[in-house]
């Protein structure tokens, strides 16, 4: 059997040039890593789609406590503070009223910005991702109890979501 043969063990495989052995590795890229991550992984895709359903409900919560202040508002005005069907109502002035407005607005506000950044975000996003869901799920347990458990177990998926290993493997990857 001569080198050029095609049935030599020894000479070259196909597709290669005679002499240089195995074709070179696929380039990969950074130095030695795995490759970069383009699509975000299931889990960090659901704990961004919990902080848009946040969203909505902060604005529905957002609503009823202009609503309420309203009407604590107007029936304090009005003379009605000695009626027992606003006793509940009365536990809170229009000023306290007022500003869980401003909260919950504030709080749908950091909800959407923090989804948004969740695509080119880094380590610091998955970090106030975290606190932001166990917070939420905190306050969604003290002062709405009832109304508040959609809240906490939101709160719970988000912190979740963002902490497993997706999230740091997503929030920590090498960006192009």
């Amino acid at each position: 059997m001569s080198f050029g043969g095609p049935n030599n063990p020894y000479g070259p495989q196909q597709g290669q040039q005679p002499g240089y052995g195995y074709p070179t590795a696929p380039p990969v890229a950074s130095y030695g890593g795995a490759p970069v991550m383009t699509t975000m992984p299931g889990t960090v895709s659901a704990g961004r789609v919990l902080l848009w359903v946040i969203v909505p409900l902060q604005l529905i919560g957002v609503a009823l406590f202009a609503f309420v202040a309203g009407v604590v508002r107007r029936t304090t005005s009005a003379g009605v503070e000695d009626d027992a069907s606003f006793e509940k109502i009365k536990e809170y002035s229009s000023g306290v009223l007022w500003a869980m407005v401003v909260f919950a607005l504030a709080w749908a506000v950091f909800a959407a910005v923090l989804a948004l950044k969740f695509s080119d975000g880094g380590n610091r996003v998955r970090i106030t991702a975290i606190v932001f869901g166990v917070i939420t799920a905190m306050l969604g347990l003290y002062p709405f109890v009832v109304v508040g458990l959609l809240h906490t177990v939101l709160g719970i998926l988000i912190a979740v979501f963002a902490g497993n290993a997706n999230g740091s493997a997503w929030f920590n990857r090498v960006r192009q």
